[in-house]
């Protein structure tokens, strides 16, 4: 094991120590019993996290079963959050503590009584009890929260209408419903009873067309074949149109060769096909319903953050397009609009894109909405118009990373379109 491995978990131990004593402080008037039982509990969960991290450094966590790799690792990152957020609470008690005993050092003068100089609180708490039970009671909230959004959050399939008024678009699309779905992330799921379900979800719908905007897997084509019985089963009278987001090139992985992410590539696409769904890939096609005619245009991963890839064209997926009256694009990446749709591409009418997942948490609720991703994508969940134009942003219906969601559900989104 390389003197690295050992400093973090040298680091992880020195905070569990640190942080216990909180608990200590907290619990120091309680019953011997409670005082074990805690101490019990709090020591196994440091075991368990190390001995996940020590695996992970000798074992190749990808080698692991997906429910151990998904949920231990996640697991383990709410216990590190939980305690680092009352580690910042006695940070700030001990630091106040040290500068009142260096000031009277300094400064020597009989110290007057906690209730005279006001370091009781009218409760009766003192300041470092009560900095203590607050970071406590800090820590507990991402930990119980996250361990909901887990258990419940990551797959409660939340179906968001939205009626839009068009001032072009033909009336013989009026009332059309469309399904847009974004974000499976099917190497994410442990079992295919949640997109089964999402499936017919969908399907009670009845949309007349359905969108997937992109990220079908995490990284590798095969994590989506156990899947595909399911979503072979997406039904709408016009059929399923995709397109390729991020992770579905395999931009993540180490392969042996080009040639072999190449050929995970053109698999990933063969899927696509294979489940029924019409890719695009820098390309375009037309709808008619009712005698009329409106234009979808799809184009691949665009991205205006270096991090993420520009392999798509609009240039080519436009070439000898006949606009419809009303258009509509495929693009996973939602800083793709104001990167290049707005300023260059008038015709697009309404663009959908995904790739966000709302962050998987933040608080949604009437008149106010937040999320750490705001901070990097200024379109990030739900409608948005300028001018003319309008952009819808699909919180994503899977989950990446930590398995779970928390405020930000996973979403199915039926877009009704109406004529002005």
């Amino acid at each position: 094991m390389k003197f690295g491995q050992l400093f973090l978990i040298a680091i992880i131990l020195i905070i569990d120590l640190y942080v216990y004593q909180a608990f200590k402080f907290a619990l120091r008037n309680s019953s011997e019993f409670s005082q074990k039982t805690a101490t019990i509990i709090y020591w196994s969960l440091t075991a368990f996290c190390v001995l996940v991290i020590l695996s992970a450094m000798i074992w190749d966590i990808q080698t692991w079963p997906k429910f151990i790799r998904t949920y231990f690792t996640a697991f383990v990152f709410i216990i590190m959050i939980s305690k680092l957020l009352i580690l910042v609470f006695m940070l700030v008690d001990d630091l106040t503590r040290f500068v009142k005993w260096c000031y009277f050092k300094i400064f020597p003068v009989k110290q007057l009584t906690d209730a005279a100089n006001g370091n009781v609180l009218p409760q009766g708490i003192t300041r470092s009890d009560f900095l203590v039970r607050l970071g406590i009671f800090a820590g507990a909230l991402p930990f119980v929260s996250l361990l909901y959004g887990m258990a419940k959050g990551a797959t409660d399939y939340h179906v968001r209408k939205v009626k839009i008024k068009l001032p072009n678009l033909p009336k013989g699309f009026h009332g059309f419903k469309i399904v847009q779905i974004s974000d499976i992330h099917a190497g994410s799921f442990v079992t295919q009873e949640p997109l089964n379900r999402a499936v017919g979800i969908i399907n009670e719908l009845n949309p007349d067309l359905i969108l997937f905007t992109g990220d079908l897997v995490n990284n590798t084509n095969d994590e989506v074949i156990e899947h595909k019985p399911a979503l072979s089963k997406l039904k709408a009278q016009h059929g399923v149109y995709s397109v390729l987001g991020n992770h579905d090139y395999g931009d993540y992985v180490k392969w042996e060769s080009d040639a072999q992410k190449v050929q995970n590539l053109q698999s990933l696409i063969g899927h696509h096909k294979e489940m029924g769904w019409n890719i695009l890939l820098d390309e375009h096609c037309v709808v008619e319903n009712n005698g009329d005619k409106i234009s979808l245009i799809g184009v691949q991963n665009w991205s205006t953050h270096l991090r993420f890839p520009k392999y798509g064209s609009m240039k080519k997926a436009t070439t000898d397009i006949q606009y419809s009256d009303f258009n509509i694009l495929l693009s996973h990446d939602p800083s793709h609009w104001r990167g290049e749709i707005l300023k260059d591409y008038p015709k697009v009418d309404l663009m959908l894109a995904g790739h966000t997942h709302g962050f998987q948490f933040g608080i949604e609720i009437p008149y106010f909405r937040w999320s750490p991703v705001q901070y990097v994508y200024k379109e990030w969940a739900g409608l948005y118009q300028e001018g003319s134009q309008y952009l819808y942003v699909n919180r994503g219906l899977g989950f990446l990373g930590y398995p779970g969601r928390v405020g930000i559900l996973p979403e199915i989104t039926l877009l009704e379109l109406e004529c002005a």
